[in-house]
């Protein structure tokens, strides 16, 4: 068991394509010490040499932080992904393209349709249960590392190739 007591899972042990889990952990993201978003569960969806991305069911995310923003982005087995920048804090700053959803998934990903996830390296709290995650590292992937993830993963300078 890892130290946050769930057991330990090699990103080289998830499948390609990715599968969708869903598990019963409170999901919580903040930035500027505003609450994004606060889920008492959430869908993960695991890939192959990526820790896993969180996608929160929209009733537990606060829309008034949401500005949409005119980046996307396409997956292979996704399709097209929306991204909403975060506006949080009485400074006015806006985090851009700092969560994405599908709108329109294939039918393998129906599940997380309107589902927001959010980039780690961008925001400055996220957390699974109690644990602050480590952000996936670059800036291509949005998983998030928690202490029962191991690795190597994708994503850092010199792995895009794997």
């Amino acid at each position: 068991m890892a130290p946050n007591g769930k057991p330990f899972e090699s990103v080289w042990d998830y499948p390609r394509p990715p599968a969708l889990d869903e598990v019963d952990w409170r999901i919580r993201v903040l930035h500027n010490g505003v609450l994004i978003a606060d889920a008492p569960s959430a869908i993960r969806v695991l890939e192959t040499s990526q820790p896993p991305a969180y996608y929160l069911d929209p009733q537990f995310v606060n829309p008034d932080l949401l500005v949409p923003s005119d980046h996307g982005s396409f997956c292979e087995w996704k399709v097209m992904a929306s991204y909403a920048s975060i506006a949080a804090g009485e400074d006015g700053s806006v985090v851009e393209s700092a969560a994405w959803s599908y709108r329109s998934p294939t039918n393998r990903f129906a599940r997380i349709t309107g589902y927001w996830a959010f980039y780690a390296q961008s925001l400055d709290e996220c957390y699974v249960d109690d644990e602050r995650v480590v952000a996936n590292p670059g800036s291509f992937y949005g998983g998030w590392m928690t202490a029962q993830v191991t690795g190597p993963v994708k994503g850092a300078p010199g792995t895009l190739h794997w």
